[in-house]
């Protein structure tokens, strides 16, 4: 009765148990040998690409007022960024910039996908120009993927020595750049010239310069697919009239090859000849003829390499272009494609955008450039400074955060009688510089007679010597610029008078 169950074997027929393999987790990469193009939105990219880099490189090389235009000096804790001084107190500009960016890549990411990863990131910028580097000592993508296949030979390690020397040159130039925006670039130029680079220098320049080399020269797609987070989440960004890089399957399919003189119609075929080109120009390798994928950059060489080829078979233009789900399937046309691209959340995004950089704006304009910290001494809290005078001392932290030396003077409310002792003012102060200077308050009371009210005492009297009486008093510390009464501080403190 208890019959055991019988064993099933799912080997394959015609394949042993010893042939049996486990399924790869991994796929291995496959070399992208990316064809050149040309087009409307190749030029933006080579716009995107020379704008970029003539900022980055050009920018550090800029002075400003006799100094680096752009500079950002840890040792000292400020950042200099044309004529503004920024300081750590300042930490909210920062993030103020960090929202900016976030909104700015909600806003275009909705508008029209991945318009950064196309034209603007840098792994897109780096890599295009490694790759005109490339094409220009190997050759196009034919001659690449011969070259590649080729035995090692004299000729192919000479070509191989001078795309990779230019290569490392190039990315150690970028290194030395980046860090010449930490350290001034001339100064760092002297030292490089001597041979004299400081440890740290060194260590940023190879190390910035291996990142560039490895990215750009080698790694290229694998960055975009697997190591940036933006591939992984731009997909709850989009939604269905999202701009994105398209195929028309309706006017496409059933794609297949044919000459210029057939009928397609009559042929029972699309408008897509199935030539691989859009293909063989995707820098990540990938057909969009498949749809809409995550490894998808958006930078439309695709597109370029379509049109080109609609132009030879004298088809229309647009088998593959910008566009969205819903004027896809739903037949819009160009007009009201736009008007539903530019709906309610794209329209919140740019309202948010604009009004945070008005306020920033507005801010940076009136931002007072007189800082003030002012400090008690805790290790004295009062002391009788002469008969019936009781002082207290402070620390007042001074930054200028402009690039104007300026005169300060220093006073003090709060008590009556209050004055400040032991500082010659006015008190000078250099550009963008911090100082710090010890003050004494002093408070003069009225003799022994000061918890006692007298008669004959009017109501002022009264006042005062209620004022001064035995406790922790409030103070206010006013730090004005002389000449400038818009460059002013008020700084709250405390004033104590002991029993």
């Amino acid at each position: 009765m208890n019959q055991p169950y019988p064993t099933i074997n799912l080997t394959l027929v015609g394949q042993s148990p010893e042939r049996e393999q486990e399924p790869e987790i991994y796929e291995v990469r496959k070399k992208v040998y990316p064809r050149a193009v040309h087009g409307w939105f190749a030029g933006w990219r080579v716009f995107f690409v020379i704008l970029t880099q003539l900022i980055f490189y050009g920018l550090a090389w800029l002075d400003w007022n006799g100094r680096q235009a752009v500079l950002f000096e840890l040792a000292s804790r400020k950042f200099y960024i044309f004529g503004l001084v920024f300081w750590p107190q300042d930490f909210i500009y920062l993030a103020v910039l960090l929202i900016l960016c976030a909104m700015s890549l909600f806003l275009f990411t909705a508008v029209a996908g991945r318009l950064w990863c196309g034209y603007a990131c840098p792994q897109t910028v780096y890599t295009e120009m490694f790759l005109w580097i490339e094409r220009k000592i190997e050759g196009d993508r034919l001659a690449r993927i011969r070259l590649d296949a080729a035995p090692l030979s004299l000729k192919k390690l000479a070509i191989k020595s001078a795309k990779h020397a230019i290569w490392i040159t190039v990315a150690l130039w970028t290194g030395f750049t980046f860090v010449g925006y930490f350290t001034p670039i001339k100064t760092l130029a002297v030292e490089a010239a001597r041979f004299a680079l400081g440890p740290w220098e060194t260590f940023w320049i190879l190390f910035y310069g291996f990142a560039t080399y490895g990215n750009a020269g080698w790694m290229r797609e694998q960055v975009c697919k697997y190591m940036c987070p933006y591939a992984r989440f731009q997909g709850v960004m989009f939604d269905r009239d999202t701009l994105t890089i398209t195929y028309d399957t309706k006017r496409g399919e059933p794609r297949g090859p044919r000459s210029k003189k057939i009928d397609h119609v009559a042929a029972g075929l699309g408008h897509c000849v199935d030539c691989q080109i859009c293909v063989q120009v995707c820098p990540v390798g990938i057909d969009i003829r498949k749809g809409l994928q995550y490894e998808c950059i958006g930078c439309a060489a695709c597109v370029d390499g379509c049109d080109q080829v609609m132009d030879k078979m004298r088809y229309p233009r647009g088998l593959i272009r910008y566009t969205t789900e819903n004027a896809l399937a739903r037949g819009y046309d160009t007009k009201a494609m736009w008007r539903r691209v530019f709906r309610p959340r794209t329209l919140i995004y740019a309202a948010v955008l604009l009004a945070i950089i008005g306020v920033a704006a507005g801010s940076l304009a009136m931002r007072n450039p007189l800082k003030v910290d002012v400090i008690r001494d805790r290790g004295a809290l009062a002391r009788e400074a002469a008969p019936g005078v009781i002082e207290n001392v402070y620390r007042l932290q001074l930054m200028n955060t402009d690039e104007q030396p300026r005169q300060l003077t220093i006073r003090a409310e709060g008590l009556p009688g209050l004055k400040v002792a032991g500082i010659e003012q006015p008190v000078a102060i250099g550009a963008a510089e911090t100082r710090l200077v010890a003050v004494r308050l002093q408070a003069a009371l009225s003799g022994p007679a000061r918890h006692e009210a007298q008669p004959e005492q009017d109501q002022d009297e009264r006042k005062q010597r209620e004022a001064l009486e035995p406790g922790t008093h409030k103070v206010e510390f006013i730090v004005e610029a002389v000449g400038d009464e818009r460059v002013a501080r008020h700084e709250r403190s405390s004033f104590f008078i002991p029993r």
